[in-house]
């Protein structure tokens, strides 16, 4: 081979060796640069607290339940928990010196909570409770509460918190008592409508009604809230509960600033929105 040639053949090497040595410090210079990959999400803290309590004695049979999605709120689910569970055994204790004082009964007490789901917003979750009574007499009794908790401060609201002090709240008492009505006649055309001043059925006024908050059609934000009667509070017993879904826009100038970005859309249902067992 001529010395030429072999010239030749030694820089198309050097060559060859400089291009792969770029190449290796490009992609490791790509690698380098590209974006780290996104950490996965933080799995949300779980309780360890139970989501039911039952118990039977000769004088009384009692039971909890709560949503298995509570879990996700631990300082909620460990409060509702523990004060629940006390309300019960009080109710217990109370049921065996009834009956040990009257010499026994037919049939023992018996006491129910439930608590079910209400619409959960970014920072708020909801809850129905429904209490379930019977001491003896004519029929059972049965009575509604609510839960609005803070996600964000971790603490119960209470109407004042969720609605703007100074608010002019004739506009909603007005809203949910129409609104009542119109179930009311649904199910018993004909009957006597209960009125804000009534001397027969009086509408409740809304300060003093639970509510929770609606599911709606805009994920991640409330369509309304939901106002929980009991039976007899507009209408015989016969007629059962009303839970009563009004739309955040009868609503939204009335609530306070903090929350008012947690409403938005329409209520997945408005008007009578009563469980089927309820």
């Amino acid at each position: 081979m001529s010395r030429t040639a072999r010239i030749l053949l030694l820089s198309a090497a050097v060559a060859a060796t400089l291009s792969a040595s770029l190449a290796a410090c490009q992609r490791k210079e790509d690698k380098a640069q590209a974006p780290a990959a996104p950490a996965p999400a933080a799995a949300p803290a779980m309780s360890n607290t139970p989501v039911g309590y039952d118990s039977k004695t000769p004088y009384a049979a009692v039971k909890l339940t709560l949503p298995p999605a509570i879990k996700t709120t631990p300082a909620l689910h460990a409060a509702l928990y523990a004060d629940t569970v006390r309300d019960l055994k009080q109710f217990e204790e109370g049921a065996q010196a009834d009956l040990s004082e009257a010499g026994g009964g037919p049939n023992p007490y018996e006491k129910t909570i439930a608590f079910a789901p209400g619409a959960e917003t970014g920072k708020l979750v909801s809850l129905a409770r429904t209490d379930f009574e019977f001491t003896g007499g004519a029929h059972p009794n049965t009575s509604f509460d609510a839960v609005i908790w803070d996600k964000t401060a971790n603490k119960r609201l209470g109407f004042a918190d969720l609605f703007r002090p100074g608010a002019d709240l004739s506009v909603l008492d007005k809203a949910l008592c129409a609104a009542a009505n119109a179930a009311k006649q649904a199910r018993s055309p004909g009957s006597e409508t209960a009125t804000l001043d009534g001397k027969m059925w009086t509408c409740p006024k809304a300060v003093s009604t639970p509510f929770v908050l609606t599911p709606g059609t805009t994920p991640g934000k409330a369509g309304g809230v939901t106002f929980l009667m009991g039976p007899y509070q507009i209408g015989p017993y016969s007629d059962g509960p009303y839970w009563i879904a009004l739309p955040q826009s009868a609503l939204r100038a009335l609530l306070n600033s903090a929350y008012a970005d947690q409403f938005d859309g329409a209520p997945v249902k408005a008007g009578d929105v009563t469980p089927k067992n309820g």
